[in-house]
């Protein structure tokens, strides 16, 4: 007999908001679903759009009564087409095609782009991607300012679309006007979690990391895989994104051959766990469901396996965000992410998961603290947190019992989120040890994780010792 489905879900889902999924009563739809952290993708739509979007997305969490973070994903350094020929051209097979960096209107011959270092990124014989890699071209002479390129995988190409030069790097800037702009953005509208695309070294974070705190503001960053540069400088880079890193399989799959990825995202998950960094794992995981209701076996099969692997969250992407069926995919993950979890490996997971370095206290606390509650049976652990980082070292160790972190910053309960079985509450400051103990049974009770007479346990960090998560009290609610 099938075990029964958890109601509790850990694996968080991530929801991409575009036209399909932008109204108020669709957001609340999506929320009672299961969505727990809503995209906002910034290559498109304006500033104005975005506003209105954020305000919806928090109508829409007043409305159900559940906190849900918004992630705002930068621009980043992508190369993209200028305008072409009434908004579209379509390209064949076997013909010759010029990219060039001069002003011009696009044709099936002639396509312009704004990166002076074109050339020097391109040489004869480099694969060339266009439309998400659904145009093939062949580099056949570079010159001063245009390359000619061969096409060998036709379609249609429209305005503004990306280019993808594997493995290119030349000239390519790190964090330009635009995504500064944004960030200016993000901080000004409170967004959650912000997410940095192109990621090639741990460098490329400093400047935005700099921009947040020049605001007053503590933005977490998500560093987006999707560069063979980044594979170069993975643990810097995971080391930099407070908040982790995001498999962008899209990209990725054009930068490397496509049979590089799957073991490339068990890697970069496997890497991010032992640095206790959250993982979200993104892009065509249900994308058969852009025009149908139902996934195909195979993509229901890719989100169990990324959920075997120990992504924190899963990412619908086109799904939500231009899809026929929104709502659906939504419950299809929170469907597959509770059968999944049925099967995961926890005990594994606590004793291999996480590499802390000796003498780290924090580590130490939070992994005691998981391996408390299989030991003795407890409940639940309830962790006091400003800033969420004692939730999101515990959440690391993965422990079967629910996670119920507890902060005084709205800011802190909506970005947890993010993170695999915690479930955020707001509460107001503690005043001293015994007041954060005794409350911290009193809404384990509350939320309904324990009764009285259970038996939890209690992390938190004491500042003023700055040892970091340095409290580990069991407690009888």
């Amino acid at each position: 007999m099938p075990k029964v489905p958890i109601i509790e879900r850990r694996t968080k889902v991530v929801a991409t908001i575009g036209p399909a999924s932008r109204e108020t009563e669709m957001l609340a739809a999506m929320i009672r679903a299961g969505a727990d952290v809503f995209r906002l993708n910034f290559s498109h739509g304006t500033a104005a759009e975005h506003t209105e979007t954020i305000g919806r997305i928090r109508e829409a969490s007043e409305e159900t009564g559940k906190w849900v973070a918004i992630l705002g994903d930068l621009p980043g350094p992508k190369l993209r087409l200028d305008e072409v020929t009434d908004g579209i051209v379509r390209v064949h097979a076997g013909s010759e095609l010029t990219l060039t960096i001069d002003e011009c209107l696009g044709t099936a011959e002639r396509l312009p782009l704004s990166f002076e270092g074109l050339t020097k990124a391109v040489a004869p014989g480099d694969p060339i991607f266009l439309a998400d890699g659904r145009i093939r071209l062949k580099a056949k002479h570079v010159g001063e300012r245009e390359v000619l390129c061969e096409v060998e995988t036709g379609g249609s190409v429209a305005s503004h679309q990306g280019v993808n030069l594997p493995g290119a790097a030349a000239g390519m800037p790190s964090a330009g006007k635009a995504d500064m702009e944004w960030v200016d953005f993000a901080v000004d509208h409170e967004i959650d979690l912000l997410a940095v695309s192109f990621v090639r070294t741990a460098q490329d974070l400093v400047p935005i990391n700099e921009r947040i705190r020049s605001r007053g503001s503590d933005i977490p960053l998500i560093a987006k895989i999707e560069k063979p540069q980044a594979l170069e400088d993975t643990e810097r880079i995971i080391d930099e994104a407070v908040s982790g890193i995001m498999v962008a399989r899209g990209d990725l799959g054009i930068e490397l051959p496509i049979e590089h990825v799957p073991p490339t995202q068990k890697r970069l998950i496997r890497l991010a766990g032992s640095r206790s960094k959250p993982v979200i794992t993104a892009t065509q995981m249900l994308a058969s469901m852009v025009h149908s209701d139902r996934p195909t076996r195979a993509e229901v099969t890719d989100v169990a396996n990324a959920i075997y692997d120990s992504s924190d969250a899963v990412m619908l992407s086109e799904e939500t965000a231009i899809g026929e069926y929104p709502l659906e995919a939504v419950q299809m993950m929170d469907r597959i992410a509770q059968q999944a979890e049925l099967d995961l490996p926890y005990e594994e997971w606590l004793r291999s998961r996480v590499h802390a370095a000796p003498g780290d206290v924090a580590a130490a606390v939070a992994e005691s603290a998981v391996s408390a509650t299989r030991r003795l049976g407890l409940k639940a652990i309830v962790v006091p947190t400003r800033s969420g980082r004692t939730a999101r070292l515990v959440s690391a160790y993965r422990p079967e019992v629910p996670i119920v972190a507890i902060s005084p910053r709205k800011e802190t309960v909506r970005r947890l989120n993010l993170l695999f079985g915690v479930r955020c509450y707001l509460h107001h400051e503690w005043g001293d040890l015994n007041e954060l103990l005794v409350e911290s049974g009193a809404i384990a009770r509350e939320v309904g994780v324990a009764s009285p007479g259970d038996l939890i346990v209690i992390t938190a960090g004491l500042p003023e010792h700055e040892l970091g998560t340095n409290v580990f009290e069991i407690h009888r609610v």
